[in-house]
């Protein structure tokens, strides 16, 4: 087990570089780009604002960040060779080098145990493999186009970290970390995760009149019939009417596709992550960038000469004061002080692993343990 102080040098750090950047989120405001002779009554278009590192969103997210690493091949601690570490701030390190982040990790890159409340973490794992462990006591590995969704409610310590299991290859890493607020009125539900498996998201496909072709996987919400898996028992989105959606829409180059309506009320952007030259309701979008939307108009996307790749993250506001400090969001001030304080008399459970950069062992294939002794193992 690592020393107390060395655990308790990594909490502060963690805790000050999350909190002084959620600091910055505003709910409800928007940045329109457009200049006022653009923007007219009848646009689908309500906003359009470039991307970082962490994304705005909308009430019920609270934000998303997109994960880009091109690790190297793994030693045999499953982490980058001591060559890559020079001039890196190890614990804390977030400037790409090398084409990677190390984030928090010392040894594996990724993020060692770390408490949250209050709200959902959604995890899609595009490409590469993240190692779950928890204060609970379960555990998982997933990646390559499988979701984690936990609900962290009345408190959690959990650690994401990525381990680098090729050692003959490089390890590309690409994945969204979504969070999702609870209501006030489910921010201390006991704590849940859930495997959304690649197998078990279903893919809506179009086919346009020219032959090209758009899929979208459903990770929350619907499309026509295609309905997700089921999301946790307490999260906003397990009520059909909040129409909580996660789509990730993959289109081919030139790709014409249809958004279909929501109901009035509901907040939706469109992330542009990936491509050139996109159209959305006929107005090109520059790349990487944000595009807030009327919800209840059938909104037609156009792809450009490159394959695209748009996240859609809408639902319904749950329109409660949200506070949020570090890993905690909560709906006042007291509650946050309230959840600091229960953290240092508990640590939500402790932390049953050996170690809290904990990484399961290489040749283990896809799993989930869950708290109740629960195994779902994977083939490949």
């Amino acid at each position: 087990m690592e020393d107390k102080f060395a655990r308790r040098n990594f909490m502060r750090r963690a805790l000050g570089a999350v909190g002084a950047t959620l600091s910055l989120y505003v709910p409800g405001i928007a940045n329109d780009s457009r200049s006022k002779n653009e923007s007219t009554k009848m646009s689908p278009i309500k906003s359009i604002k470039p991307l970082g590192f962490q994304w705005e969103t909308s009430d019920p997210f609270l934000f998303c960040v997109h994960h880009e690493d091109d690790f190297p091949s793994g030693n045999a601690q499953m982490g980058p060779e001591k060559t890559h570490f020079q001039g890196r701030h190890l614990g804390d390190d977030f400037i790409i080098k090398d084409g990677f982040r190390m984030y928090h990790g010392k040894t594996v890159p990724g993020f060692p145990g770390h408490p949250h409340r209050g709200f959902e973490t959604v995890t899609v794992v595009r490409k590469g493999i993240v190692d779950h462990a928890d204060s609970l006591g379960a555990a998982g590995r997933y990646g390559n186009g499988d979701v984690q969704w936990m609900t962290a409610g009345q408190g959690v310590q959990h650690s994401e970290m990525f381990p680098l299991i090729h050692s003959d290859r490089k390890n590309t890493m690409e994945l969204f970390q979504i969070w999702l607020n609870l209501p006030a009125k489910k921010k201390m539900v006991k704590p849940h995760f859930a495997m959304l498996w690649k197998e078990s998201i279903p893919i809506f496909k179009h086919t346009d009149a020219l032959n090209r072709k758009t899929q979208v996987e459903i990770i929350a919400g619907k499309i026509g019939q295609l309905k997700a898996p089921t999301p946790p028992p307490n999260s906003w989105a397990n009520d059909p009417k909040n129409e909580v959606a996660i789509w990730n829409i993959l289109m081919e180059p030139g790709a014409e596709w249809t958004l279909p309506k929501a109901s009035q009320g509901i907040n939706r952007t469109i992330y542009y992550y990936e491509g050139e030259g996109l159209k959305v309701a006929g107005q090109v979008i520059g790349k990487y960038q944000a595009v807030e939307l009327q919800p209840d108009a059938e909104i037609t996307l156009k792809a450009g000469n490159n394959e695209t790749s748009i996240l859609v993250l809408q639902g319904r506001p749950i329109g409660e004061t949200v506070i949020q400090y570090g890993p905690f969001v909560m709906n006042s001030k007291a509650e946050i002080n309230q959840a600091f304080e229960d953290f240092h008399k508990t640590k939500f459970g402790g932390w049953p692993w050996p170690k809290y950069d904990q990484v399961h062992d290489r040749n283990m294939k896809r799993f989930a343990k869950h708290a109740d002794g629960r195994m779902e193992t994977k083939e490949s």
